[in-house]
């Protein structure tokens, strides 16, 4: 291991957070009984006309201002053509050509140390339907619901050399996304997953390795585990003199290994082309600066803040910026009590039990700042 430099690339597949889905009125909406929240458009029926959720386009905005993305004043949409039994129209509502945004970087501290990793665009696209497999039965269906959820997906440079470097890119990345109200980020329901893209080379050689596709990872664990397992059967492989092959894997958690399931795909393999019942998006810079104007702190600037301004530890930091239910917290017992130490204290123990303890999916503090035991 210690002979090579393993290279990695993420792209990130987020649900965003609206009432309704991409392209049409369908609520978007997760546990829903079976196929109950379908209609013509997001099945793809014919005649269907979709329409785009200007809601989707704003969130992928503020997304792309978080990590400091250019945004695109002009965004197409385009036909990502390819057969899978739950895309029902035979081709996906993707970006290619022109995302909303390109560039950017994710920053996040790992060990003490600065580090970013630069984004390579941020595009909107739609979800596919869910294969439900029945072992029981040896048979499997397609639950329709999930089809047209809208998704941005964050695609990332290859600056990406250790498992903990990515786990803490995508950790930045789901704090970012949670604090700016684009979506609740919850991986065991699958609105934040992430596929990556692995390579291994020589150290100090200028060229990377071939790289392989694992997909649909929806845990940091597993993004991990997936990781370093890969790499040593990269570093195996090429050690016995076997070539490693552009291939999609399948990660097991359960085994704890890989399974191939394709050939990794091109993008001409998709052959994209514009949608032809959807106009480009015009994005003035009037619109782009009222999102701009209010966008909240994010949490990396916060954390930092924290640090800095309250001298507290990174530990304390990280716990108070885990979610706005907490730091807005912490912001409104500021006001009443400027001890940034005792309240951060108060805080972990306490409130912080109450909530890990909570079974609502998004826990709420329900005492008020001004009724918290030590301001009476």
């Amino acid at each position: 291991m210690n002979n090579y430099e393993i290279t990695v690339g993420l792209e990130i597949h987020v649900e965003l957070k609206t009432q309704t889905k991409a392209f049409c009125r369908c609520k978007n909406q997760f546990g829903a009984p079976i196929n109950t929240n379908t209609c013509p458009v997001c099945m793809g029926l014919p005649g269907a006309i979709p329409t785009i959720n200007k809601t989707c386009v704003e969130y992928a905005i503020k997304s792309g201002l978080a990590f400091d993305s250019n945004i695109n004043n002009v965004a197409i949409f385009e036909r990502k053509n390819y057969f899978y039994p739950d895309l029902s129209k035979a081709y996906q509502i993707s970006q290619l050509e022109k995302p909303i945004c390109i560039g950017g970087k994710v920053r996040y501290k790992l060990n003490g140390e600065e580090k970013c990793t630069r984004i390579n665009n941020i595009h909107m696209e739609e979800d596919a339907g869910k294969s439900v497999h029945d072992a029981k039965l040896n048979k499997s269906f397609i639950d329709f619901n999930r089809c047209g959820v809208p998704l941005i997906e964050i695609v990332t440079e290859p600056d990406i050399h250790s498992s903990d470097e990515a786990v803490a890119t995508l950790m930045s990345i789901k704090e970012t996304l949670v604090s700016i109200g684009v979506s609740d980020c919850k991986m065991q329901e699958g609105s934040l997953r992430c596929d990556v893209n692995l390579s291994v080379a020589p150290k100090g050689s200028n060229k990377l390795g071939t790289r392989t596709e694992m997909k649909n990872l929806n845990s940091f664990k597993a993004v991990k585990r997936a990781i370093e397992y890969e790499a040593k059967r990269q570093i195996n492989a090429i050690e016995n003199g076997e070539t490693i092959h552009q291939i999609t894997l399948k990660w097991d958690d359960n085994l704890g290994k890989n399974e191939a399931l394709r050939s990794k795909e091109a993008s001409n393999d998709y052959r994209y082309f514009p949608d032809p019942d959807l106009l480009p998006i015009e994005i003035s810079e009037e619109y782009i600066a009222k999102i701009k104007l209010n966008m909240p702190e994010l949490p990396y600037d916060r954390k930092n803040r924290y640090m800095t301004q309250f001298g507290l530890p990174k530990q304390d930091a990280e716990t108070l910026t885990s979610s706005s239910t907490v730091t807005n917290f912490f912001e409104e017992c500021l006001k009443l009590k400027n001890e940034p130490k005792i309240v951060c204290n108060w805080i972990a123990t306490d409130i912080m039990r109450k909530l890990k303890e909570s079974l609502e999916d998004e826990p709420t503090i329900k005492i008020e700042a001004k009724k918290f035991g030590w301001f009476n």
